[in-house]
């Protein structure tokens, strides 16, 4: 069967209102000539340190079947290239004609963690049932809400964006470009606390997804989380129809009533709108277990098999920086091993409690300890050294051995183990290197390591790191 092309140069001529001399199809769209595929139209887009207007050739050359410039550029066939006032604008006007062409059930999500997760989920529950677009990575801002909006089939029976926010009325604006029928709020926690006074004003923002909802739409909301009551005004303020609730309160509309944690997946009993529903989640955690229930909701709501769905969830399997687990053999002659758990895409408070929580639950062998390896959470303003404080409660209900710290926040929180919690052994160190060569040297066969920080902490640094002592060449994935 061929490949229908996703644009056409006679389609975009009318998108941009320009005239394009030659005849050709784009079958992707892409921002980054490092990562052209054949058939792909490249974005020239321009910032204060870069412009995308010097990688149109090498684009060009990479496979691209045409390029999007605000000037001609020497050396590239110009019947290739599309000429437009300004690129960016441009690549809005494409996510906004990608939104134009279709008529099926689009879901947007938000919140201050989970949204990665229970996009990627989503997308895994609906992919079995029809053909499904979602959102790549976290390409959820002002840049990556269109890019994701330009990449969508017109023949897709549904789509998903996650979408982000670090400051008032961003949302807003993103929002306008999806017009979701279903907006999910995973929960509201202090993120991105250095742009708001309170965490009043975080719900607010993020209440922001319901202002531009089709025909009237509906709102998944946390049940459990204290703002519910007002985000649920909120939407009910933006004319919001249709408002449907997910946690463990016996109030939710879709809740969990019984769930089991296993080596490496969650089983889950869960009422579904007053369905009964047994299902695996091949993720840990109970924020796991949230992440699903927001999902069977919207899965609910759009009208698809819930059947269908639950195996689409057993399939998931953690993303790189988010759970993903290894088991490192790193002892020449013997089966000494650790258990490497990767959670160092991004912190905050809520993330930070819930990976650690989920550490918590693993089940060491003998001999073997939890290693909680902690960067420091970005963007959290003048709470910062009490936020990282607050971490202490979580470390001991968990009953983490080994705490190894880095950043100048984090040195409060192992200042505060040292003197609070003596059963804890924790460390700071200035820098990554330093906790590399501490962790190198104090390894034991049996260990459980759990590495968690904001991207700034450089924590995946030492993900990699560890991941270069393992002996196996045949690793396998501990959730697989």
């Amino acid at each position: 069967m061929a490949v229908l092309p996703l644009w056409t140069s006679q389609e975009l001529e009318t998108v941009f209102d320009t005239k394009i001399s030659g005849r050709w199809n784009s079958y992707g769209v892409s921002i980054d000539s490092r990562t052209i595929e054949d058939g792909d139209l490249f974005f020239a887009l321009s910032g204060p340190n870069f412009d995308g207007h010097a990688y149109v050739k090498s684009a060009i050359d990479a496979g691209a079947s045409g390029a999007v410039v605000s000037k001609v550029v020497d050396g590239v066939d110009q019947s290739k290239q599309v000429l437009v006032d300004d690129v960016m604008d441009a690549l809005v006007k494409l996510g906004i004609a990608g939104r134009n062409r279709v008529n099926v059930p689009i879901i947007a999500v938000t919140g201050s963690v989970g949204k990665t997760g229970t996009k990627e989920a989503l997308k895994a529950a609906l992919s079995r049932y029809k053909k499904t677009h979602a959102s790549v990575l976290s390409y959820n801002n002002d840049v990556g809400v269109p890019l994701s909006l330009a990449r969508m089939p017109y023949d897709v029976e549904y789509g998903i964006f996650e979408m982000g926010m670090n400051h008032a009325g961003e949302l807003e604006e993103l929002v306008k470009l999806v017009r979701p029928d279903v907006a999910i709020i995973t929960t509201v926690e202090l993120a991105h606390s250095e742009f708001f006074e309170n965490v009043e004003e975080i719900a607010d923002a993020k209440a922001e997804i319901f202002t531009c909802m089709n025909n009237g739409g509906t709102a998944i909301i946390n049940r459990d989380n204290p703002h519910f009551e007002r985000l649920k005004k909120r939407a009910h303020k933006a004319g919001v129809e249709n408002i449907i609730t997910f946690g463990m309160s016996d109030d939710a509309d879709v809740r969990s009533l019984r769930h089991y944690f296993h080596d490496t997946c969650t089983c889950i009993i869960a009422d579904v709108m007053d369905k009964v529903m047994t299902y695996k989640v091949g993720m840990l955690g109970d924020h796991w277990v949230m992440n699903s229930l927001s999902v069977l909701a919207a899965v609910d709501a759009v009208g698809a098999d819930l059947g269908l769905s639950g195996l689409g969830l057993a399939e998931l399997m953690p993303l790189v920086g988010r759970g993903r687990r290894d088991r490192i053999y790193f002892d020449i002659g013997s089966d000494a091993s650790f258990l490497l758990i990767d959670e160092s895409y991004n912190a905050n408070p809520a993330s930070m409690r819930a990976a650690i929580k989920t550490l918590g639950k693993c089940e060491n062998s003998d001999g073997g300890r939890k290693i909680a390896v902690l960067g420091d959470m970005a963007e959290l303003g003048e709470q910062a050294d009490e936020l990282h404080v607050s971490l202490a409660p979580a470390l001991g209900e968990a009953e983490i051995e080994r705490v190894f710290v880095v950043g100048e926040h984090m040195k409060h929180l192992a200042e505060h183990l040292q003197n609070q919690y003596p059963a804890i052994q924790a460390s700071y160190f200035n820098d990554k290197n330093a906790i590399e060569r501490a962790l190198l040297s104090d390894l034991k066969d049996g260990d459980i390591i759990m590495i968690k920080g904001s991207n700034s902490s450089g924590m995946s640094a030492v993900v990699k790191k560890l991941k270069t002592l393992d002996l196996n060449e045949n690793r396998q994935v501990a959730n697989g």
